[in-house]
């Protein structure tokens, strides 16, 4: 009971804590690829302590030491089991459970149709407008406004306006495009639909919706990361104050909007990145993070195996 006692107040406390411990961290910019790790498996966290504690409250930890047999014996015994106190409390977790899986898949599902239905209607759209250019490998569109985005998915493909091409010099029009396809290799629009995902399945959580702006925050900032490994950082900065003004479609990453003017100061102003003694410690934090609630979950049922099984190993 302990341990499902840990599981159902860690959500709480993360949801809440979390987002200010992790809102708060300077060196995100020093490290977006490892701040967008530690949002991910924070949130990832919370989800799983949820669905290990419903396990922790309807399976018995002397069931799990028993062996894999003796689990599943238990399960059916409990479901079948009368309306006693033991079977109320695991039809209770069971149901949960059930609950929380069918609704972040339910919300999962909505968001990524919905997406997926709006980049298709966009693309015709493209086809019918846009043309593509096989040296800049993106679709040039004939619009004044200066835009650039990229159009995630299967085929994904990076998009820029005649607008743009007027008012940036080919290197910075090269720097841009970099910038878009590193969103389209690292499959961002993933990340941003998991965290949509959350918000939507669990309307009202500090961390889900601090993760959701951070991400999207960060994806940004990684993404001008690997295009300056091709091109002057002081390029990319120029080009994107040329695009600021510009608002890509919702379902697009776009390389200026709102955030741009802060990219900009960061990329002519880089910090130092974070050392190898810092960067490891992020790492275990993410380890901490995703395996701690399976650890929390798990413990109980190994002291039960070692205590039942103790006879053995010692050789009496």
């Amino acid at each position: 009971m302990t341990a499902a006692a840990v599981l159902v107040a860690y959500p709480v406390i993360a949801a809440i804590v979390l987002p200010r411990l992790l809102g708060r961290a300077g060196w995100a910019e020093r490290a977006p690829r490892l701040a967008i790790a530690l949002w991910q498996a924070a949130c990832g966290s919370v989800v799983v302590s949820i669905l290990l504690a419903a396990f922790a409250l309807a399976v018995p930890a002397s069931v799990v030491g028993h062996g894999l047999a003796a689990f599943f014996a238990a399960c059916a015994a409990l479901l079948a089991h009368g309306p006693g106190m033991t079977a109320a409390t695991t039809g209770v977790a069971l149901a949960v459970a059930g609950a929380v899986v069918a609704r972040v898949v339910h919300c999962a599902v909505a968001v990524l149709s919905r997406a997926r239905a709006e980049r298709r209607r966009h693309a015709e759209t493209l086809a019918l407008l846009g043309r593509h250019d096989g040296r800049l490998d993106a679709i040039v569109v004939d619009y004044d406004e200066r835009l650039a985005y990229c159009l995630p998915g299967r085929h994904g493909k990076a998009v820029i306006t005649t607008g743009a091409l007027r008012s940036l010099s080919l290197e910075q029009v090269a720097a841009v495009l970099a910038h878009e396809q590193a969103h389209l290799r690292g499959r961002h629009h993933l990340v941003l639909a998991g965290a949509e995902t959350l918000v939507r399945a669990f309307p009202g959580v500090p961390l889900f919706e601090q993760a959701r702006e951070e991400l999207a925050r960060l994806i940004e900032l990684l993404a001008d990361d690997v295009a300056a490994r091709r091109h002057p950082r002081v390029l990319i900065a120029t080009a994107l104050v040329g695009l600021a003004t510009g608002r890509a479609p919702a379902f697009a990453l776009g390389a200026g909007g709102e955030s741009a003017l802060a990219r900009v100061r960061r990329l002519l102003n880089p910090a130092t990145p974070l050392g190898r003694r810092q960067r490891l410690a992020g790492s275990f934090a993410v380890g901490l993070l995703l395996a701690g609630p399976a650890t929390v979950a798990l413990l109980p049922g190994l002291s039960s195996f070692l205590a039942h099984h103790c006879h053995q190993f010692l050789g009496l």
